[in-house]
């Protein structure tokens, strides 16, 4: 086996493995079946098998016990914030509770992101989200309007000068994208949302960092409204 095979191999039982245990088809508490027979369903090398679990471990997934064999660890001990396992449980959520997470966590983070990136962004920090904002602008269908409004809000986090905060975002980006498209797929005009970020960039160019952070969050609650409204009328209803 080449060893860009063994790596993408690797990847896959990683893939697998994590996605059952988060979507709780392997529950807390589970001990998983023997290395042999376990690398044996799968189809893959005990090799394999070993370091695809190392990986799991090292996210908090699973713990190798002795006498006891390898048991899948509460939801609490699990690096939540680790890209992998924040996808995985994203992808086996139901879309109504992916969604009042999420939009927890934007309303925590983003407004104070708006007024952070007000007081101190560059020329050219404020360059890259006015950039943004005229690809929103000038956007021809929903998957265009997503993808630059995920460049909308990357450009203002990587204006706040914070750099734990710029790295938050590689962390949330895959799932921040998917909330993005969900969005624009569930609205009527797929561009409603423009005059908030129009407000936030305006905020944030003349250094306003109070009516910045005001605009992000009317723009977040006004997003948790809008896809409110189209559930509650079933036009878009996902389990």
């Amino acid at each position: 086996m080449k060893f860009s095979d063994a790596r993408s191999l690797h990847g896959q039982v990683v893939r697998e493995l994590g996605t059952r245990i988060v979507a709780g088809d392997l529950k807390p508490g589970d001990v998983l079946p023997r290395e042999d027979a376990l690398a044996e369903s799968m189809q893959v090398s005990r090799n394999a098998l070993r370091e695809a679990l190392k990986v799991l471990a090292a996210k908090g997934l699973i713990e190798a016990r002795p006498k006891t064999g390898t048991r899948v660890r509460p939801t609490e001990a699990w690096s939540q914030l680790d890209a992998d396992v924040l996808s995985w449980r994203c992808a086996s959520m139901p879309t109504d509770d992916f969604i009042e997470k999420l939009i927890e966590m934007r309303e925590i983070i983003e407004p104070a992101a708006a007024a952070a990136a007000a007081k101190r962004r560059t020329t050219a920090q404020l360059a890259k989200i006015d950039a943004a904002y005229r690809r929103m602008e000038a956007a021809q269908d929903a998957s265009d309007w997503a993808e630059a409004d995920l460049s909308f809000h990357n450009a203002v986090l990587q204006a706040t000068g914070n750099e734990m905060m710029i790295s938050l975002f590689s962390v949330i980006e895959s799932v921040l994208g998917m909330f993005f498209v969900l969005s624009a797929q569930t609205a009527g005009n797929f561009k409603y949302s423009l005059p908030h970020h129009q407000k936030v960039l305006e905020a944030i160019r003349r250094s306003q960092s109070e009516a910045a952070r005001k605009a992000m969050q009317a723009m977040i609650v006004d997003s948790r409204a809008n896809l409110d409204k189209r559930r509650k009328k079933g036009l878009k209803k996902v389990s």
